[in-house]
Order: structure tokens, then C-alpha cells, then sequence
């Protein structure tokens, strides 16, 4: 385990580093982090943060359906963003909504890059037949939309598990997601392993006698995650957004514990009606954590381009 002076000799050299410099005088990627930051703790600890835990049916009130927010005529200062037609707090739903939709994307591109990674560095370090098959495979994979695979995976696995509890529901949803994004990844991997495969240190290791595998692990990967890095900071996003799309069209995250695209859904129907409040909130919420991730993603690819510097 690392002590705690290790961890901070590492922090200490990454503030003084080129990227913590880059980091440092990038108003807006403070900003962004700040943001992110921010949504990542009141998610991590909504039992703590939130005033009301919407997942509790037994706490509902539905006398307190549909109130406003509470600078509105007719709120409560009880309810600061008003209550859904459940009598749910809408703040507090969004706590434990984003927490679910953080933990369905970071979870998506976790697996994504773990399956991308793998066999973008095979694809590119073996080349021949293995790579003409694993990049026939993600042609086919781009040639269908992202959602629309997404959609029939996630469709598919709530018609073979039609009674699955929450855990499998949100597995099959993971899984929707990291089955659309590995292609980036896979690509990507194995454009850079290509250039490295060639280069001095790699036939030296050959000639040595290195196993293939330990070559890829040890000295190629390092040199080729920086574009995957960057990559996978904007798919974290990305996915956010499947999620809430595949949770919008009824088939994400099960309605017992709703995310950001369910809170949407539910809201929808009620937009026209004047309660703009139960889906405008949700919305605003899912851009705002999309659009500091985006931005994080951004800075990123900045600081760690050697042109730029």
C-alpha cells in the first residue's frame, strides 16, 4: 500500500509538472474539475448530502405532489426544487439520480477500455490475419449507431431477464454501453502500436527474447495510453448521455432506482402541464456533469500535446 508520503511526492510533482502548469493557469479546467468534483461527492455521499432519500417509498408524501420550487408561489422551503407527481424531492433525486449515472458511465468505459485496449495493442503488435479480423469486426461495429446497438443489447437482456434484479439490470446496461465504445479505443490503440512496434526498444526486447505479452504490457502500453486517457475522459460523458438516452427510452436503469434520463422521462409527461420543474432540473443537471467532463476532456488533450506547450 502506499504511504501517505508517497502519495504526496506524486501530487507535488504532478503540481509542478507540465500538465499541473497547464492545469494551473486553465481558468475554465479549474472551473470543469471544481464542477466534477463537486457532483462526484454529493454522489459519492448523497445519504449524507441529500435532505430527503427518494428511494424510500415509505417517506413519500403524495399531498406533495407537483409542488414548485420553493422561491415559486405554492413551495416549500421543505422541497428547494419542488417534488415530482411521486412527492419526491426533486434536489434529492438528482443526488442519488447522478450517482447512478456516474457509476453506469464510469463503469461502461472502464470495461470499454479494458476490452479496446487488449485488443488494440494485439490487433497492432501481431498485425496479419489477427488484425484484419479485429478490424473487420470494429467496421461492423461503426457501421450501426452507437445508441441503436446500445439499444437492442440492453432490449435483448431485459427480454431474457425480464424478472432480474437491479444488480443485473444495471450489469446488462454496462454492458450495453462498453459493447458500443471499445471501437474508439481499439482503433486508436492500435494506430499508436503500429508506429511503437517499430522502433528500436521494441526489437531489442525481441532479440533478447522477451515474450510478446510482457512487450506489450511493459513497453508499449505506457507509451501509447496517453490518447486513451484523453479518449476515455470524453467517453465518460458520452456514455452519461447513452445512459440517459437508453433510460429515457425505458430500458436503462430500472424505475426502482431511477437515474438523470429516468428522472427525464418521468418529468416529460408533465412538461406541458406547467410542472416544468420535475424534468428542467434533471436536464440542467445531466448537462452540467456532461459538459465538465467534456471540458476536463478537452484541457486534457491540450496539455498533453507536445505542440502545444
Amino acid at each position: 500500500m502506499t504511504d501517505p508520503a508517497s502519495r504526496s511526492n506524486f501530487l507535488a510533482r504532478w503540481w509542478h509538472s507540465d500538465v499541473g502548469y497547464s492545469f494551473r493557469h486553465s481558468p475554465l479546467a479549474i472551473v470543469a474539475a471544481l464542477i466534477a468534483l463537486a457532483c462526484v461527492f454529493c454522489s459519492l455521499f448523497a445519504g449524507w448530502v441529500a435532505p430527503h432519500n427518494p428511494l424510500d417509498v415509505s417517506t413519500l408524501e403524495l399531498g406533495d405532489a407537483r409542488l414548485p420550487p420553493a422561491w415559486i408561489e405554492g413551495g416549500s422551503t421543505k422541497y428547494l426544487l419542488g417534488t415530482d407527481d411521486q412527492g419526491r424531492d426533486i434536489f434529492s433525486a438528482l443526488i442519488y439520480g447522478a450517482r447512478i449515472s456516474l457509476v453506469v458511465g464510469i463503469s461502461s468505459v472502464l470495461l470499454s477500455l479494458l476490452l479496446g485496449v487488449t485488443l488494440g495493442l494485439v490487433a497492432g503488435f501481431k498485425g496479419g490475419w489477427v488484425d484484419a479480423v479485429l478490424m473487420r469486426i470494429s467496421d461492423v461495429m461503426l457501421s450501426f449507431p452507437a445508441i441503436l446497438i446500445a439499444l437492442l443489447i440492453a432490449g435483448v437482456g431485459r427480454a431474457v431477464f425480464p424478472n432480474a434484479g437491479d444488480t443485473l439490470a444495471f450489469g446488462v446496461l454496462v454492458l450495453s454501453i462498453a459493447l458500443t465504445g471499445w471501437v474508439q479505443y481499439a482503433r486508436t490503440v492500435r494506430g499508436s502500436t503500429l508506429v511503437e512496434r517499430g522502433k528500436e526498444y521494441v526489437q531489442a526486447a525481441r532479440v533478447t527474447g522477451v515474450p510478446a505479452v510482457r512487450i506489450m504490457r511493459k513497453h508499449v502500453l505506457p507509451n501509447v495510453m496517453g490518447p486513451v486517457l484523453v479518449l476515455a475522459t470524453i467517453q465518460v460523458a458520452t456514455a452519461i448521455i447513452t445512459e440517459a438516452t437508453l433510460s429515457f427510452l425505458g430500458v436503462g436503469a430500472p424505475p426502482t432506482s431511477p437515474s438523470l434520463g429516468t428522472l427525464i422521462r418521468v418529468g416529460n409527461d408533465f412538461l406541458f402541464s406547467g410542472e416544468w420543474w420535475i424534468t428542467i432540473f434533471p436536464g440542467l443537471m445531466l448537462v452540467l456533469i456532461a459538459l465538465s467532463v467534456n471540458l476536463l476532456g478537452d484541457w486534457l488533450r491540450d496539455a498533453l500535446n507536445p505542440r502545444l506547450r
